[in-house]
């Protein structure tokens, strides 16, 4: 089960709305979605959580690329709205490298983040050869200047979003829509 809002922060603070991101293929299109959420190019929030398997956090700041956080990339790997974030800079590969040919994937459904047999033991999740690390990946940071410190966002594990939240002081508003 999967929860996606984006939070935007505005002169009066947070607002909340719940996305759907069913149209949203790529990075760039979801930096936009964030981008129309506030005209004023204000912070915008894109939290994506996956019930017992991982979270997600895109910050767009303006025009700014955006900056993202995974709480564990090998889970993440495992399903459509998560290799959305999983980028090839994220993951430290070459740009151009088009990564999982997602025809090629064996989708038994392990892709909504439940480890696989060969996952089980530990060893480095991979989709068509390319190696997925498990833990977090990007920008432990991206929260900072908001009151979340580095150690706060890796140390969460369930129910992250409203953690963060609750930290932000968004927790109200971002009950409205979920």
């Amino acid at each position: 089960m999967y929860f996606a809002a984006l939070l935007a922060r505005t002169e009066d603070g947070w607002e909340a709305s719940d996305t759907e991101l069913d149209d949203v293929e790529t990075l760039s299109d979801l930096a936009d979605l964030a981008r129309e959420a506030s005209p004023d190019e204000d912070t915008v929030l894109v939290l994506i959580e996956q019930e017992d398997g991982w979270f997600g956090v895109v910050r767009v700041d303006g025009e700014e690329d955006p900056r993202i956080y995974v709480s564990d990339a090998a889970a993440a790997a495992r399903s459509s709205y998560g290799e959305i974030l999983l980028t090839d800079e994220l993951l430290g590969r070459e740009p151009g490298d088009d990564g999982p040919d997602l025809d090629a994937l064996d989708l038994d459904g392990t892709e909504d983040g439940e480890p696989d047999d060969e996952d089980a033991d530990g060893a480095p999740y991979t989709v068509s050869g390319e190696s997925v690390p498990h833990g977090p990946v990007g920008d432990a940071q991206v929260l900072e200047d908001l009151g979340v410190t580095e150690k706060e966002l890796r140390s969460m594990t369930q129910d992250a979003v409203s953690e963060i939240a609750e930290a932000l002081g968004a927790s109200e508003v971002l009950e409205t829509v979920r």
